[in-house]
């Protein structure tokens, strides 16, 4: 970074190690389905990496990263969740790629060897999804993404990560904010969803979360 002198990458670094706590414990949650102890270090590894880069690249605009720590490790976390890395990225049409697995639905996995009484794994797991109507489906592919986009970057993104699964305490943590607030959040989420759908009269969605 020949942009920087000594003294001033020096007092970044110190600035870094700061919030780089908050940052790694935004990456073990964000990351806590991925069972592979390996995996999961290098992801947290490349999302501290990512975050480090635009921290510097954020100072050298004149901006204070260590202001919004949350919102640094958000983007570094989903960024590394997309297959993005400190040098390239994880490629599209590998099928080995966690990346491409998530972006095209789907997952690899061992064959069966053998059947059972009820039949054989492999045959069911081939079995299509019909757990929802395809129309229901299409639809939510829809409207989801765009009920989304009506909402702050903030709340866009803890919208997501409820979707995920998170729990209300890992949310709170992640993001700066009370349990209850978070809870109040994921009340005004489902409320706005439903009126977005028009489950619900207009009347009954003044409860739209307000971006962040």
């Amino acid at each position: 970074m020949p942009s920087l002198s000594t003294t001033r990458l020096r007092a970044l670094q110190l600035a870094f190690l700061s919030i780089l706590p908050r940052i790694e414990r935004h990456g073990r949650v964000y990351f806590r389905h991925v069972r592979c102890p390996d995996r999961k270090a290098d992801a947290i590894g490349e999302m501290v990496a990512l975050s480090w880069r635009w921290f510097v690249r954020l100072a050298e605009q004149g901006k204070d990263a260590t202001r919004f720590p949350s919102v640094l490790a958000t983007f570094a976390a989903r960024a590394v969740y997309s297959g993005r890395r400190l040098a390239g990225a994880c490629k599209a049409k590998d099928a080995l790629s966690p990346a491409a697995q998530r972006r095209h639905g789907f997952a690899v996995g061992r064959l069966p060897e053998i059947s059972t009484l009820n039949g054989n794994p492999l045959f069911d797991a081939l079995h299509d999804n019909t757990r929802s109507p395809v129309l229901d489906q299409v639809a939510f592919r829809f409207d989801f993404p765009a009920w989304l986009a009506s909402l702050g970057a903030r709340d866009r993104g803890i919208a997501q990560d409820m979707a995920q699964g998170h729990r209300t305490g890992e949310l709170a943590d992640a993001y700066g904010l009370s349990p209850a607030r978070v809870s109040q959040l994921r009340r005004q989420f489902y409320l706005g969803w439903r009126s977005f759908c028009g489950d619900l009269p207009a009347s009954d969605g003044s409860v739209h979360p307000a971006g962040g």
